[in-house]
């Protein structure tokens, strides 16, 4: 055995209102969900831990945390689809939260009332889920891949179906078909529509070959160059993992396509996991005349990443925006 590690008490890079902050509570976690326990072992530094490389173990580990946290008695999806890890999402969501938060006079506006949209759900639904039930807000997921929108909303059906109606009779979750793959916005967004916030986990990589490699790098440094079989642990369907231009192309094209809407939209917001795509992606903001441009940090582990929001709201508009539609809180 590994001479024992010294862990913090705290994971300080993570956002101060996460609820994962601390240490797994492998005990705990358990009892939430029972069928964690069997890929709970010692590593070598004498810690437990799960096998991170194992895609079943990583399931079993978010199913329990959302269940130990978030009060989710059924998650479950597809086998070879994307399985995020559920701090990372979180940490996103309470940025958001904070950026609403700072636009709003420093409250978080939250309810109901407050939309969501969620650009490229997923099967997983974790970001709906999340904001759901740290925040109240309503959430519209779009996705091109029907069947992960058909397990996305049997994750809603078993778990908000018996929830009150949120005002206006809409759903707290709803999920739209994205008909077109290269359209992000035209087809989800309607015209009368108002949505108070983006989230979005684009396509890291540039084609199935480029995916397969950084599959390989991770394994390489996280296993300290061994050799090992090349697993996908959170998995990840062609449309999640990468497309044409990878995820500096997918961003330029959301701000673009952005403009159209807007009126229609308060913050968009995406994450960039690649720091070298920034300068071009913050040309695009510029070309498109964006009134307003953040970069929030964020970090988790040894990987490190940003949010990047952007507004085409003056600040006439902005003000009127709040004034009316988050006045309710």
């Amino acid at each position: 055995m590994k001479t024992p590690k010294t862990h913090p008490a705290v994971k300080s890079n993570l956002h101060p209102k996460s609820k994962h902050r601390g240490r797994y509570n492998f005990e705990e976690l358990i009892k939430s969900h029972a069928d964690l326990a069997q890929f709970v072992k010692k590593n070598d530094y004498g810690d437990e831990s799960i096998d991170f490389f194992n895609p079943e173990a990583v399931r079993a580990l978010n199913t329990a945390l959302l269940k130990h946290f978030y009060t989710i008695d059924f998650w479950e999806i597809p086998e070879d689809y994307l399985c995020p890890p559920i701090p990372g999402r979180a940490d996103y969501i309470h940025h958001i939260a904070q950026l609403l938060g700072e636009s709003n006079y420093g409250k978080t506006p939250t309810g109901s009332h407050i939309t969501c949209l969620d650009v490229g759900v997923g099967a997983n639904c974790i970001y709906p889920i999340i904001g759901t039930k740290e925040y109240g807000w309503s959430f519209i997921g779009s996705d091109i891949d029907e069947k992960a929108i058909e397990n996305a909303q049997s994750i809603i059906d078993k778990n908000f179906s018996c929830h009150p109606e949120p005002v206006e009779g809409k759903r707290k979750i709803e999920l739209r078909h994205q008909p077109k793959a290269n359209d992000l916005f035209y087809n989800v967004i309607s015209k009368e529509e108002q949505i108070d916030i983006t989230v979005c986990n684009p396509p890291f990589h540039s084609s199935a070959e480029d995916a397969a490699q950084g599959t390989q790098r991770k394994i390489k440094n996280l296993k300290g160059g061994k050799p090992t079989k090349a697993v996908k642990n959170f998995g990840g369907k062609s449309n999640e993992l990468w497309c044409t231009g990878g995820e500096n192309k997918f961003v330029r094209n959301m701000i673009k396509e952005s403009k159209k809407f807007g009126k229609s939209c308060f913050w968009f917001t995406t994450l960039v996991s690649k720091q070298s795509n920034l300068k071009s992606i913050y040309k695009s903001l510029e070309n498109e005349k964006a009134v307003e441009v953040k970069t929030i940090a964020m970090g988790q582990g040894n990987k490190t990443s940003r949010v990047v929001a952007w507004t085409f709201l003056t600040p006439t508009e902005q003000k009127n925006w709040r004034d009316s539609k988050w006045k309710k809180d």
